[in-house]
């Protein structure tokens, strides 16, 4: 049986697709959740991935409206370009006649028997030597509490207010506590934790909502955990901006993200 984190499911038309959203897939207070942004890119990957039957390039998201359960989420796939190699092609995600969001990617693979990386994974403690964290919202619902979460370096969660970190940088190890595949669309929803660096990055109580999520995808390889290295690059005018890179367990780079974000600071846990 082909096991998902989220549940996108087929129509007659090979270029539509849609979700039911439920609360595991979704973030926010109990009584005002929405759809988490790395699900709906990652449910665009899926799409697009099963329409075309290549995998992913690199897929840019812009975020522009809020999906609530128990809403049905419209994926429809178009794929303008298709080539001997490659495919380009997006996807407009929308619930009724409302967008939330819109993906444009290429998707492909040429022959080659190149691969190497300059970028080395950073030195950082295995998994099992990290402290456990949760998310300071989202401990026991919602997409959060799916997560598996080791802090490696700077503060998260709970433990977000303190002394700013100096160089604007968390390490976190990640997985899916169901032991999902670790694939494009899966990168796509731990690499939507960029937000997660602003209040280390602030020593304040902060994070934030994504304006876009970029995903660019160098090689998969199969691991149980993902090592996200984030790194919040500067913030201005109520906006911020940030990258992660996304390492195996055995250092290869799978994947880098990056983001511009709506910087919030909060002066309690129950604000949004």
């Amino acid at each position: 049986m082909d096991r998902s984190f989220f549940d996108l499911r087929a129509t007659h038309n090979t270029h539509r697709w849609f979700m039911p959203l439920t609360p595991d897939v979704c973030v926010g207070r109990p009584d005002e959740m929405f759809m988490f942004g790395g699900v709906g890119l990652a449910s665009a990957i899926a799409a697009m991935e099963r329409t075309t039957g290549r995998p992913l390039i690199w897929a840019t998201a812009q975020y522009l409206s809020y999906a609530k359960p128990p809403s049905v989420v419209d994926l429809d796939v178009w794929v303008p370009v298709s080539g001997k190699y490659n495919s380009q092609a997006r996807v407009v995600s929308h619930v009724g006649d409302k967008e939330i969001l819109t993906v444009n990617a290429a998707l492909g693979a040429r022959p080659s028997e190149l691969s190497q990386q300059w970028l080395a994974m950073p030195d950082v403690p295995p998994p099992e030597d990290c402290e456990p964290a949760e998310h300071w919202r989202q401990a026991g619902y919602g997409l959060h509490s799916r997560m598996d979460i080791r802090v490696a370096k700077g503060r998260y969660g709970f433990d977000r207010a303190g002394a700013p970190e100096a160089d604007g940088r968390l390490l976190i190890w990640v997985r899916p506590r169901e032991r999902f595949e670790i694939d494009a669309p899966m990168l796509a929803i731990i690499a939507d934790h960029v937000p997660s660096g602003i209040g280390n990055a602030l020593g304040q109580n902060a994070g934030g909502n994504s304006l876009d999520n970029t995903l660019r995808i160098r090689r998969i390889v199969p691991t149980e955990w993902v090592l996200c290295d984030i790194r919040i690059l500067g913030v201005h005018g109520g906006f911020g901006h940030g990258a992660m890179y996304l390492f195996a367990q055995d250092g290869e780079l799978m994947a880098t993200a990056s983001q511009s974000l709506i910087v919030r600071v909060r002066e309690s846990l129950e604000d949004r």
